[in-house]
């Protein structure tokens, strides 16, 4: 088994033996879930593979079972499976333990932030894995910036998931990037690492698992409504 494989199980298997605990009643949350990992998953996978080919990163066949999906490797293509399933089941536990409330940060503020980001992205251009990150940045405060599509940017248990998911990203990206796993081409990013982890990392989990969870809770609202 590969290292890239144990490191996907070890992502997913405690929220996948809690699915059907009790209190969280994960497994009603699914339907929701597997349309957010169809389109937001989908959506990074075809940009994974575009990447792979441009040579932004590369996936070392040392730590790998050699199974290979639109030129990603089989563990990859997982990976955006495990991490939805793991980090929208923490959500679901937040909601249920932690007591929701409005942060209260104005619009100037996020608008001025989504600017300075496209700002920065156009600055850097020539690395495509810095520009693409920050762009997707920008584009999912954009979004949030109007109450009539979603209030996430005001959740506090959102901003407190935010935070909460860095503790298993900075585990799982220092083994990916240590060993490594992964290897990016010095072109397509800052160069600026903590530990092993380059920066541009931080950004990317910010995004995808922010669009994961927002397509999950407007898929949800509409599964809801349906039943």
């Amino acid at each position: 088994m590969s290292e890239y494989l144990l490191l996907n199980i070890f992502i997913i298997i405690v929220p996948l033996i809690l699915t059907f605990e009790k209190k969280i009643q994960f497994y009603k949350k699914l339907p929701a879930l597997l349309i957010s990992i169809l389109f937001v998953g989908g959506g990074y996978i075809i940009w994974d593979a575009i990447a792979t080919l441009r040579g932004d990163w590369a996936f070392n066949p040392k730590y790998l079972i050699g199974v290979n999906f639109l030129n990603l490797p089989l563990e990859e293509i997982l990976f955006f499976i495990t991490v939805p399933y793991s980090t929208i089941f923490l959500y679901e536990t937040g909601k249920l333990y932690l007591k929701e409330s409005e942060i209260k940060i104005s619009k100037k503020f996020f608008m001025v932030l989504s600017i300075a980001l496209i700002i920065t992205a156009l600055i850097y251009s020539s690395q495509y894995y810095t520009i693409t990150v920050l762009l997707f940045c920008s584009l999912f405060i954009l979004i949030n910036l109007f109450p009539v599509v979603s209030n996430l940017l005001k959740s506090k248990i959102y901003w407190l998931w935010i935070a909460f998911t860095y503790i298993p990203f900075l585990v799982v990206n220092y083994i990916l990037t240590s060993l490594p796993i992964v290897t990016y081409s010095p072109d397509a990013i800052w160069g600026l690492r903590v530990t092993t982890i380059p920066v541009e990392d931080f950004f990317y989990s910010f995004s995808m698992l922010s669009f994961y969870l927002f397509v999950y809770l407007l898929s949800e609202e509409k599964w809801l409504i349906k039943k």
